[in-house]
């Protein structure tokens, strides 16, 4: 008689549930922008709150407990003690995507635009928390900092920033007027020169030098343009248009997001750009215009101010945090 026993049958192996995320604000701007395109997101479950229980401790406490990571679409003083009631859940605590101004520089966060350099993807993947950039850095930085740092741009450079939004980005009561009819049909601002994006456009795009930030809003929904004139004659070296456009082309040339689009000469043909094109996606797209008689350029980035430039990016960011393909 045998005296080997039989093989117990193995335990069915324990099926990984999906990530979940709480959006933490979910009824902005930012928050229901963030909410549709997760929902498109085949790896992700949310977690939402009853609208009474939006700024109940407790009912947001269970929530964040119960979740992988928490994406804060609050205003800035929000975001902090929403930031303190996750540190109180210790080892327990989610990870964090915050989409407001509050940390964007602050010790301990990683900026959440992957593109940036070499190691800022693999720096966003391993982060407990992510600072969301803003629409209008997102786009400086994508054309200051390559040049900076390839030496053809000097971080003391005078820059002059212009920009322009659709209203969507202004928050709900600019939202309001321009869908009430009571807005103009475009205006300047910031004009105190103390933008709340200058702080993080300046640090992560290397520049030593306070750049001049204008903003303005024109009667439309969402889409951005943003450009940088420089003087080619005042540049190292005296660059050509072309060199700055290939740095470019250099630093993207594996971002699936980020497109370096020939320009060619101003001379050729009557150049126009509108800033709706790219609406609905993350893409951004970076062109670099020249004069064809004058040592003159023009960066310009093309993006939606709630792809790339808000929610879009927040999206990319949990995905990488999470393991998650969002693109």
């Amino acid at each position: 008689m045998s005296t080997k026993t039989a093989s117990r049958p193995k335990a069915p192996a324990k099926i990984k549930s999906k990530p979940a995320i709480f959006i933490d604000g979910e009824a902005g701007t930012t928050g229901l922008e963030i909410r549709r395109r997760v929902a498109e997101v085949a790896g992700l479950a949310v977690k939402g709150i009853a609208p009474e229980k939006r700024k109940d401790k407790a009912a947001r406490l269970a929530i964040m407990r119960q979740v992988d990571l928490v994406v804060l679409c609050l205003p800035d003083e929000a975001a902090k003690e929403a930031v303190a009631l996750i540190d109180s859940l210790g080892a327990d605590a989610p990870k964090i995507v915050d989409a407001s101004t509050a940390h964007r520089v602050a010790d301990g966060w990683v900026f959440g635009f992957p593109e940036m350099d070499a190691g800022q993807a693999e720096a966003v993947r391993t982060a407990a928390r992510v600072s969301n950039p803003g629409c209008y850095p997102t786009a400086a930085i994508a054309l200051i900092r390559p040049l900076v740092e390839a030496g053809l741009l000097p971080a003391d450079y005078p820059l002059t920033i212009n920009a322009v939004s659709g209203y969507s980005g202004g928050g709900r009561s600019m939202i309001e007027a321009y869908e009430g009819g009571t807005a103009p049909a475009f205006e300047l601002y910031g004009l105190g020169f103390e933008h709340k994006h200058l702080p993080e456009l300046q640090k992560f795009a290397k520049l030593t030098r306070r750049p001049i930030f204008v903003p303005s809003v024109g009667n439309y929904r969402q889409g951005m343009l943003v450009s940088v004139p420089v003087h080619l004659d005042t540049l190292p070296g005296k660059p050509r248009a072309r060199d700055l456009e290939a740095a470019l082309e250099r630093h993207y040339a594996e971002a699936k997001l980020i497109k370096v689009l020939p320009a060619g000469d101003a001379a050729s043909k009557d150049k126009r750009l509108e800033p709706e094109a790219l609406n609905g996606t993350d893409v951004m797209e970076l062109r670099v215009y020249a004069s064809g008689k004058h040592p003159h350029a023009v960066l310009v980035a093309r993006l939606d101010n709630l792809g790339k430039g808000a929610s879009g990016a927040a999206v990319q960011s949990i995905g990488l945090m999470l393991g998650v393909a969002t693109h």
